[in-house]
């Protein structure tokens, strides 16, 4: 699996590169399941939310780059509807698009829908994360970024050995300094990424993709 994780999206020009490295074709070769999963963890989302990033209107590029084909996976559905039903939708597609919301519900549904065990079977897969659609790659995002009541605790599905500071500078409480103190408690290293960076993961390489600011914390 070939990893884009971003804080914003596909937001410049250098991301959308990098993804299109990853895909090994253009965008619009490239078939698409987007994963709105994350959104109904967290109390800041709603179904508006959910469905402006399926319909390609949220303020992060992601299902309106232009796909040949895009559809929609949920992940809470899975687990009803058995593996031999929606394994082959995801073997088929080119390219994972995966929404913030709440990191640890979406790594709760990753988990219980089967997804997360699947993923390590498919190296071409590419996986482009927003948010906590990146974040759930990591293995612990820190507490201050569970918002979900049932989380049993901050970690995370830990594909990446590094954790995500997202959105810096986009908030008032997403300053540096909070990064900075963020990163003091997680014990693994850490990237603070604003909307206009990217990291990029294959194998054991990772590359900072970046037109904004972002600090690694060792």
């Amino acid at each position: 699996m070939k990893l884009l994780l971003t804080s914003g999206g596909v937001t410049n020009p250098s991301i959308h590169s990098a993804l299109v490295q990853l895909l090994g074709k253009p965008v619009g070769e490239a078939d698409a399941l987007c994963i709105p999963t994350a959104e109904y963890g967290h109390p800041m989302c709603n179904p508006a939310s959910a469905w402006r990033f399926i319909a390609g209107r949220s303020p992060s590029p992601m299902c309106d780059l232009g796909w040949k084909s895009l559809g929609v996976l949920e992940l809470t559905a899975l687990p009803t509807i058995g593996a031999e039903r929606w394994v082959p939708w995801v073997q088929e597609a080119d390219v994972l698009l995966v929404d913030g919301g709440d990191a640890t519900y979406l790594c709760h549904w990753m988990r219980e829908s089967g997804l997360a065990d699947l993923l390590p079977s498919l190296p071409d897969m590419v996986w482009v994360g927003v948010s906590a659609g990146s974040m759930v790659m990591t293995p612990r995002i820190g507490a201050d970024f569970v918002e979900w009541p049932s989380a049993p605790d901050d970690r995370t599905l830990g594909v990446v050995d590094f954790s995500i500071f997202p959105h810096l500078n986009a908030f008032p409480e997403n300053t540096l300094a909070d990064a900075e103190r963020w990163a003091a408690d997680l014990g693994v290293p850490a990237y603070a990424i604003d909307e206009q960076t990217a990291i990029k993961v294959v194998g054991g390489s990772v590359q900072v993709v970046s037109e904004g600011q972002w600090t690694k914390f060792n």
